[in-house]
């Protein structure tokens, strides 16, 4: 019986160490230790320089946009086409960042991105040929087309318990190179010469400057916060999802639409209801630029405040109703109100910051968020094309703004209601 006893425990400590579930046979892996600050750091830098590229491109050839035609010979409709090429770039090309992502890794493909503005903004000044020019400019739009998506995606992969302040930092630097490069490229272009083609080059240095942080990246396999797994394979392994099943992505996708359709017909239109309305050129150029300057302090405030909320349904509400009393005061009383009016409808266009803040907070996992901001951008990016070209139709047959900011004001209902569809508090992967 003795002899029994103490065999037994030997018999049954063999056996245990045979076992495939012996934590001393098979010891655990050790956690992945997270990046360093350092790197973090250039992660945050990188996100803030190449959110100051993502509109450079657009608002620079605003400014020139005659010395352009002129110089090229361009006529009316076509440079009409040229202002509708940025949302259907951004559609098209939007769609080919998630399959870049997880063959290159996202940090590879916004360098990439970076690189390919820096050369179509370098080339198309040059290229000498209208058919050029718009090559040039695609180029440069695809760069931004798949970085427009990965932001998000960064953002959620490296800082996701900070998702509204990193989405707020990159917004806000995304609105200051709208309005620099609105702003600035004019007097820039004087002080080198007067020659447009220099005031248009001359961004592709900014752009440049953002390479230099992704090129780290490219290479860089550390694992993100909690994470075990490299950056590249965060985006591969990409679970089945039929993102066409969610109401929130149909709802993302058309209220991200409808406030792009909004920014773009109050940066391609607004100055010009002004003008016809008796302000003088100089301080209808300026109103703009008040009104894209609202962007830069309120795309930082306004992420923040949504990461906080379970569901930002009532945020969706503020920004439309300021953006309905701005375009009834554009209706009424266009001139005496100026002021107001772009002030309120700068406010109102802080619903893109909005948008991407949801779009990180609409999924749980870092593929997740790849799939729904490849899909609400690219979805919503192709909403918008008619928007500017639908207001120039009715402003040339009616021959006045009334129908055109009567059609502004109603797209905000529809906008509002999208938003609080996506707004409420529920992910991609509950409802797929």
């Amino acid at each position: 019986m003795p002899d029994d006893e103490t065999q037994t425990p030997t018999l049954n400590r063999e056996a245990i160490a045979r076992t495939p579930h012996d934590t001393r046979a098979q010891p655990l892996p050790k956690a992945a230790e997270g990046p360093s600050p350092w790197l973090l750091r250039l992660i945050a830098v990188g996100l803030v320089l190449a959110a100051l590229n993502l509109r450079p491109a657009i608002t620079s050839l605003g400014a020139l946009l005659e010395e352009v035609r002129e110089g090229l010979h361009m006529s009316g409709s076509v440079a009409g086409v040229l202002t509708s090429v940025p949302p259907l770039c951004f559609a098209v090309f939007g769609v080919m960042a998630p399959r870049l992502a997880r063959r290159f890794g996202a940090g590879a493909v916004v360098c990439a991105g970076m690189a390919a503005i820096a050369v179509g903004l370098v080339v198309r000044p040059y290229i000498g040929s209208t058919a050029g020019f718009l090559a040039a400019s695609a180029l440069a739009l695809m760069g931004i087309a798949v970085s427009n998506i990965l932001m998000p995606v960064i953002v959620k992969r490296w800082f996701p318990d900070r998702v509204g302040t990193m989405t707020g930092l990159y917004s806000m630097a995304l609105a200051l190179g709208t309005a620099l490069a609105a702003a600035l490229t004019v007097p820039v272009t004087g002080a080198l010469g007067g020659n447009w083609r220099t005031g248009l080059v001359v961004w592709a240095v900014l752009a440049a400057v953002a390479v230099l942080p992704w090129i780290v990246l490219v290479r860089d396999r550390t694992p993100a916060p909690g994470q075990p797994a490299p950056v590249a394979a965060n985006a591969t392994e990409a679970p089945a999802l039929k993102i066409t099943r969610s109401r929130t992505a149909w709802g993302l996708a058309c209220f991200f639409g409808l406030q792009a359709t909004a920014a773009y017909i109050t940066m391609g239109w607004m100055p010009q209801i002004f003008r016809d309305a008796g302000v003088s050129a100089g301080t209808a150029g300026l109103l703009l630029a008040v009104t894209m300057a609202m962007g830069v302090p309120l795309a930082f405030v306004i992420p923040r405040v949504a990461s906080r909320l379970r569901n930002q349904g009532p945020i969706v509400v503020v920004l439309g109703l300021c953006g309905l009393i701005g375009y009834s005061g554009l209706y009424l009383a266009p001139a005496a109100g100026a002021w107001a009016w772009a002030l309120l409808l700068g406010v109102a266009n802080c619903a893109f910051p909005l948008a991407l803040t949801m779009i990180g907070m609409r999924a749980r996992s870092g593929a997740g968020v790849v799939r729904l901001s490849a899909f609400a951008q690219s979805t919503g990016y192709l909403l918008s094309i008619p928007g500017p070209l639908l207001v120039g139709v009715l402003y040339q047959h009616s021959g006045g703004w009334g129908l055109p900011i009567a059609l502004m004001a109603g797209l905000m209902i529809p906008q509002m209601v999208a938003g609080i569809l996506a707004g409420r508090d529920r992910t991609i992967e509950d409802e797929c």
